[in-house]
């Protein structure tokens, strides 16, 4: 930590069940040169990766549908979420991650993931880092019908959708899972299925 401008002076945890919560008191130099005391709630989850699956010769994605309690609390009827491929990493680098995620949620064994970029998700109150990847599927790569793993409770639908009907999907508030429209949005603008 190499800002000048931060003077952490303590760091709380105010719960470590499944995840980590601290409350962070420090002290923050404004524009002015004046000190500011502050405090912010920081939730550690661990840094995750997602992936697009895309066939450009079909001209369809491999999306999951899930229930996001999360989403449920706030004004998602039934908390169902359409969303790319994504994990946390927990001890594997982004790549091991995503072609491990790849074939547990959809039942596609991917081989040469390309890494776009890494964004931070909610900087304000998570530390978590998402790792982009996308890759090409075709229908050789199904190794099993994915849904996720029973023992991380998942229950995962996988979806083959075309392409533009995804995109619309965005503008009808079907799909309003970040990760998925950035990685759509990208297949779009750099033409990955035209």
């Amino acid at each position: 930590m190499a800002n000048s401008k931060v003077k952490i002076n303590s760091i709380n945890n105010l719960s470590n069940n499944y995840y980590k919560l601290d409350k962070i008191n420090f002290d923050y130099q404004l524009k002015n040169g004046s000190w500011q005391q502050q405090s912010r709630e920081s939730y550690d989850r661990g840094d995750g990766a997602a992936i697009l699956l895309y066939n450009p010769t079909k001209k369809t994605v491999i999306l999951t549908k899930q229930f996001r309690m999360p989403s449920y609390l706030n004004e998602n009827e039934d908390g169902m979420m359409l969303e790319v491929c994504a994990g946390l990493l927990d001890d594997d680098d982004p790549l091991t991650c995503i072609k491990k995620e790849a074939e547990e949620e959809t039942g596609y064994k991917i081989n040469n993931p390309t890494k776009l970029f890494e964004i931070y998700s909610t900087p304000g109150a998570v530390t978590e880092k998402i790792h982009y990847f996308i890759a090409e599927y075709n229908d050789e790569m199904k190794m099993n019908e994915g849904g996720g793993l029973e023992e991380e409770t998942e229950e995962i639908e996988v979806l083959e959708l075309n392409f533009e009907i995804a995109l619309t999907m965005i503008s009808t508030g079907e799909i309003c899972d970040a990760k998925t429209i950035i990685l759509l949005q990208y297949a779009q603008i750099n033409k990955l299925i035209s």
